[in-house]
């Protein structure tokens, strides 16, 4: 069995400045799902030349200048993924010290999956260019990505899911591209973080939610890496890795719902 981490992209990244040009062969999946890259960059390419393309992708006055970086994916310089990504839940996560370390590398490639708007899914190590694309958007032609990606990812992850638990870190967009399901022998456990308000009540956070599943993401990494959690990892070795983030006061694990999903959920202060 294994545990397989299930990561969002991150808005905020950092181009690289050289680098290998685009390979799609050597993607995550690439057999499966390098006519569907193909379809995406094409629609992409067309949005991101065009007058609306800043607003049809979802970016202010800003971050505009940046759809260009859309019209040079095949040329553009490549980073790996955990590299390319810098945003909040990344930076917590510590990828890139992970990596460093032969085992921590096999850890990402083995445990760890990115969901992509633009590539449908990437391993932490894939080597990509930089570029603005998010789940959540709508492509001309090809609808929704969500709903495109979909019936694509399906036989991939589930394959992948199948060795052994999801953490599901995801966040809404990039959970409906792909639900996985008891049905398919799959156990599943989304990651909650709440504060405690001085009422005693639960209130769902968000920023520091980003942080706190980096901080799962890159400790539980790391005990994979060095063997220190059992070949065969439970919910509760899980559980009893996220008690000692730092930050996290106490750590719930519910039951599973009808669909065999279970809420690990994380406490902050």
């Amino acid at each position: 069995m294994r545990v397989l981490i299930l990561l969002p992209p991150s808005e905020g990244k950092t181009a690289p400045a050289s680098g290998p040009s685009l390979d799609l062969d050597s993607l995550l999946g690439a057999d499966r799902l390098t006519a569907a890259r193909r379809e995406v960059m094409s629609a992409l390419a067309e949005v991101s030349r065009s007058a609306e393309g800043a607003s049809v992708l979802g970016l202010g006055p800003r971050s505009a200048e940046h759809v260009r970086t859309n019209l040079e994916l095949e040329t553009s310089p490549c980073s790996p993924t955990h590299q390319l990504f810098t945003g909040v839940l990344y930076e917590a996560a510590g990828l890139d010290s992970i990596a460093e370390e032969a085992a921590g590398r096999a850890a990402l490639e083995r445990h760890c999956v990115v969901l992509s708007g633009l590539w449908g899914i990437l391993s932490p190590t894939d080597l990509v260019p930089d570029h603005r694309l998010s789940m959540g958007t709508s492509l001309p032609g090809l609808g929704r990505l969500p709903a495109f990606w979909k019936p694509h990812l399906a036989p991939s992850l589930t394959d992948m899911a199948a060795q052994g638990p999801v953490v599901d870190c995801r966040s809404a967009d990039y959970a409906a591209a792909w639900k996985p399901s008891a049905r398919d022998g799959i156990e599943v456990v989304s990651v909650r973080v709440v504060r405690t308000a001085d009422d005693g009540s639960h209130k769902v956070v968000s920023h520091m939610a980003k942080h706190a599943r980096g901080l799962l993401t890159g400790e539980l990494l790391r005990a994979v890496a060095d063997g220190s959690v059992p070949a065969h990892v439970h919910v509760d070795d899980i559980a009893t890795i996220a008690c000692h983030l730092e930050g996290i006061d106490d750590v719930e694990v519910c039951e599973p719902d009808r669909q065999g999903r279970r809420v690990l959920t994380l406490v902050t202060r």
